[in-house]
């Protein structure tokens, strides 16, 4: 297949995994805060979002059972269906069948997630994963500002009712879409014999510290995000402005760095493009340092911003083809959920940056998440043995990888040549 085509293919399934992060998000918080639901309940509603962080305890079953598509078809179905139904509900007294409902939804999301992001494994090629997550970014990032802010804009010319069936009808829309994709080949193995492959691949030389370079590649940008909108309104930004620089145009130069970022992996390869890229990355809030620091105005504010969400998607471009890359295509699903559940962890050290802000000062805290983007790379020497210095796997690494079980083959590569090629999605 042409690479114009997987990415198309891509593209569309990536807007299919992005549609819900936005609806739930942003659209159910609004449409029952409107009906007068207590802001007790509405936080509640942040258990719906726990599918999203616990979908690896699943992921196996998608690489066992069925195909790719057949999962992604089947839970956008789903989710469909729960769209539709919101509205026969009274949402000013929402009920447990109701909240079930959306438990469902996030469920079905989440399932759908697993299987995007493995049928993507399996569709793209050694050398193409940096373009692919390039493009993979920008749709994703689009579904999520249509399915929550775009969809604020029909509330008032279509009512709630209306909104919730066209969310419904653009779910069925895209069940019928993933369900016409190419297929990619999958291997259902055994219990035995993919419980022998997983743990080849957890226990494969190296990989306590390729998962300690996962966890600490992005510390940078999530230490410092809870930060940032606290920084603009200590330094008498408006919210017109921050909303305006700091989100909209921050997204749009996400993107952007995503697209060069795709393309850069693609031509200088993955080990390459990480250190790189990584380097642009840790080093933009030093641009934000800069500002608290010598009181610089406005422009500078705004091109700090501007450039740290650019940055921001040029190593995340990187870091998703490096994710891609290092999955096994027969158990694309699993090891994916795996990585991407321990990134997501990565999080939870934004909870000490307002600690860290009033003992070192905005300046002091900006210095400080750039160095520790650095961390990461005493680390790349196990990676450059997991992924080679280009697009190649280490012949040596390789060698050392091959399992000892039934299945015969290495973590990361199979015997039968569907080894795993080179955004979660994001998130």
């Amino acid at each position: 297949m042409k690479l114009s085509n997987k990415l198309l293919w891509i593209s569309i399934l990536y807007f299919a995994e992005g549609l819900p992060y936005g609806f739930v998000y942003d659209v159910l918080p609004v449409y029952f805060r409107q009906h007068n639901v207590s802001l007790k309940e509405i936080g509640f509603m942040f258990l719906l979002t726990l599918p999203w962080a616990i979908k690896v305890f699943w992921a196996p079953l998608i690489d066992r059972f069925g195909q790719r598509k057949a999962w992604v078809s089947a839970c956008c179905v789903v989710m469909s269906l729960v769209a539709i139904s919101v509205p026969l509900f009274d949402a000013a007294n929402p009920t447990m069948v109701l909240w079930a409902l959306l438990l469902g939804l996030t469920i079905a999301s989440a399932t759908q997630d697993i299987a995007i992001d493995a049928y993507t494994i399996g569709l793209v090629s050694r050398g193409e994963e940096g373009i692919a997550n390039g493009f993979r970014f920008t749709t994703y990032r689009l579904a999520l500002m249509l399915g929550g802010g775009g969809t604020m804009f029909l509330v008032r010319p279509l009512g709630w009712t209306w909104v919730f069936i066209v969310v419904g009808l653009a779910f069925l829309a895209l069940a019928f879409t993933a369900w016409l994709t190419p297929p990619v080949q999958v291997v259902h193995q055994s219990a035995r014999q993919w419980a022998q492959h997983f743990r080849a691949f957890l226990t494969r030389p190296g990989s306590i510290a390729i998962f300690a370079f996962i966890f600490t590649y992005r510390i940078s940008d999530l230490v410092m995000g809870p930060m940032v909108k606290p920084f603009w309104v200590d330094r008498g930004m408006s919210t017109e402005e921050i909303g305006t620089i700091s989100t909209i145009f921050g997204v749009v130069m996400g993107v952007l760095g995503a697209l060069a970022g795709g393309w850069l992996t693609s031509r200088i390869g993955i080990f390459h493009g990480l250190w790189v890229l990584g380097l642009a990355q840790a080093a933009s809030n030093l641009g934000y340092a800069a500002v608290a620091q010598f009181d610089l105005g406005r422009p500078y504010l705004y091109g700090s911003s501007l450039f740290e969400s650019f940055t921001a998607g040029l190593g995340s471009a990187a870091f998703l083809a490096f994710l891609m890359r290092i999955c096994d295509k027969d158990q694309a699903a699993t090891q994916y959920a795996l990585l991407s559940a321990l990134f997501g962890l990565t999080r939870f050290a934004g909870g000490w940056s307002g600690q860290a802000v009033e003992q070192f000062g905005y300046a002091g805290f900006f210095t400080l998440t750039a160095l520790l983007g650095l961390v990461s790379y005493a680390l790349l020497p196990w990676v450059r043995r997991w992924v080679g210095n280009g697009n190649g796997l280490g012949r040596r690494e390789a060698g050392a990888a091959v399992g000892q079980g039934e299945t015969g083959t290495i973590a990361g590569r199979s015997d039968s040549g569907h080894g795993a090629p080179a955004p979660a999605s994001l998130r």
